[in-house]
């Protein structure tokens, strides 16, 4: 199976199962959920990045959408701990 054929299966198993933009998937659409339902799902950063097969974890980073959240920076969570 060649690049252009995954690229047709995927966007006409996307229009088959209803999805409104099945033109504009393409394999890395499929990559980039993965890797960004996996951060959000609260996988950890080094196995998504594992997963991924990425060799640095700020490329792995840029997906995680939540990385600025004020719950998720070390000192608040820190801080939550020791107040028990």
């Amino acid at each position: 199976m060649d690049e252009p054929a995954v690229f047709r299966l995927i966007r006409r198993l996307a229009r088959a199962a209803g999805i409104t933009s099945a033109d504009k998937l393409s394999p890395h659409s499929l990559r980039h959920s993965f890797v960004t339902l996996a951060l959000d799902a609260g996988v950890s950063l080094r196995d998504v990045q594992d997963a991924a097969g990425h060799a640095d974890p700020r490329t792995t980073r840029r997906y995680d959408r939540a990385r600025h959240n004020l719950d998720r920076h070390a000192a608040y969570t820190l801080a939550a701990h020791l107040a028990g």
